[in-house]
């Protein structure tokens, strides 16, 4: 291991460290500032831990955490505001799919969304959880994951400062010349959204609302790290 590793564990200890200590209230404060601030929250937990996530990729490809043109403050703006549409399409599909699922199955307006906000753990529970969790990332997830590709490409091709970020994207020329769709469609959606995303939301919409956030953002470092390796694979 090198002295970044070491220097990486260390910082991560240092941040950990106070949701493991009730006496620094820290723990309190998050689910408080989550609860009030949901989106905001959203914007660093996001920022912060997919952002992680590609660079530890980047350490597994390359060696090192950053690069020349690598552009990490850059690639923290665009998951923090990921982050927040993530935070948005979770309530969303969590509101409207039991709804949706109530007017197929002739249930009373309701009962479903009843079941799923009840504490206790049924099968019904992770039936409405895998649900939502299946159109949750059938529908929102292809669409976010490609607008990340092309943001990715876009940070890279300008050098990875906040400026290039700021120029207007070329969305023709990246989405048709510039983007792997073999990658993009056959591992990234085909199959990680079936294997990982299905199963990883489903156990998140089952876990407690004050929990949930936190482990989806924490999902953002697999995230992270699953759509960088795989726009560093060769063809």
């Amino acid at each position: 291991m090198k002295k970044a590793d070491w220097i990486l564990i260390l910082c991560v200890i240092i941040v950990l460290a106070p949701f493991f200590i009730p006496a620094t209230g820290f723990f309190a404060w998050f689910t408080s500032a989550t609860a009030s601030h949901p989106y905001i929250m959203a914007f660093f937990k996001f920022a912060i831990l997919a952002t992680l996530g590609e660079c530890l990729a980047l350490r597994i490809r390359k060696g090192v955490y950053n690069e020349p043109g690598f552009g990490i403050v850059p690639r923290m703006m665009v998951w923090g505001f990921l982050g927040m549409c993530i935070a948005m399409a979770m309530v969303i599909f969590k509101v409207g799919v039991p709804a949706f699922l109530e007017t197929v199955g002739g249930c009373d307006k309701g009962s479903l969304a009843a079941v799923f906000a009840a504490p206790q753990l049924t099968w019904g529970k992770v039936g409405i959880a895998f649900a939502v969790s299946v159109l949750m990332n059938s529908i929102f997830a292809p669409v976010m994951m490609t607008f990340h590709k092309c943001t990715d490409i876009h940070i890279l091709d300008n050098g990875g400062t906040v400026r290039g970020l700021l120029r207007p994207m070329k969305m023709r020329e990246i989405i048709s010349q510039k983007v792997n769709w073999d990658i993009q469609w056959n591992l990234v959606i085909k199959k990680t959204i079936p294997l990982f995303w299905f199963p990883a939301h489903t156990i998140t919409f089952i876990l407690p609302p004050t929990f949930q956030v936190l482990f989806a953002a924490l999902l953002g470092v697999a995230l992270g790290l699953i759509l960088a390796l795989a726009g560093g694979s060769k063809k």
